[in-house]
């Protein structure tokens, strides 16, 4: 497959963007990859980068987004932390895959079974990770299906659920807190998409803003 250049980056849609992406997924379900070479790649973007997406994921060694959407070197911004937080790190390097580096799109994924939302619904406690799962307790308390006695991490419909708020807060999140980002999608030249990833499947379903 082609590498993106700077013309072609500079005349791709939002909606395009994730269209690569969901037929990239595609590929990936049905284990169609395309046929690459990477050394090839490797010399082609010596000098430059242009990709079209830039995507927040969970660390889990499971989600490793350029195989997830059967994309390339060069094609993907990939941020990746536990849980799919959101930091002021975090926001400073989409902020730059946007608006200097020119992507198109920004996808927020999580992912089934994420042991960092469990560990959150849980309340877990452990040295610096504690911090990193209170950002994720917004999306605990904005679950109010579920009765007390079963908002644990063992209760796999509670952990879906957070895991789907979670990501629909972080959505909000990025553009409440980096004016940046809110003009590039207020104005339609990115668009900011969540999407869940399904360990059992390898498919990834969206749902927009």
């Amino acid at each position: 497959m082609y590498k993106h250049s700077k013309e072609s980056q500079s005349t791709l849609t939002p909606e395009t963007a994730l269209q690569y992406l969901k037929e990239g997924n595609l590929r990936f379900v049905n284990n169609l990859r395309a046929n690459r070479d990477l050394l090839s790649q490797v010399n082609a973007t010596r000098d430059g980068q242009y990709p079209f997406a830039t995507v927040l994921s969970c660390m889990d060694s499971r989600t490793s987004v350029e195989l997830i959407f059967d994309q390339g070197l060069g094609d993907i911004f990939s941020i990746r932390i536990a849980g799919n937080v959101l930091n002021q790190d975090i926001l400073g390097s989409m902020e730059f895959g946007t608006q200097l580096a020119g992507s198109k799109i920004i996808v927020i994924l999580g992912h089934t079974q994420c042991g960092a939302i469990k560990g959150a619904c849980d309340a877990v406690h452990l040295g610096n990770l504690t911090q990193l799962l209170d950002k994720i307790k917004p999306a605990i308390d904005s679950e109010t299906a579920t009765p007390a006695e079963n908002r644990t991490g063992k209760n796999t419909e509670f952990v879906t659920n957070v895991t789907e708020n979670n990501v629909r807060h972080v959505m909000k999140q990025l553009k409440a807190e980096s004016p940046i980002i809110a003009a590039l999608a207020d104005s339609g030249a990115i668009k900011i998409i969540g999407g869940i990833y399904h360990l059992e499947t390898g498919k990834v379903t969206f749902f927009e803003e």
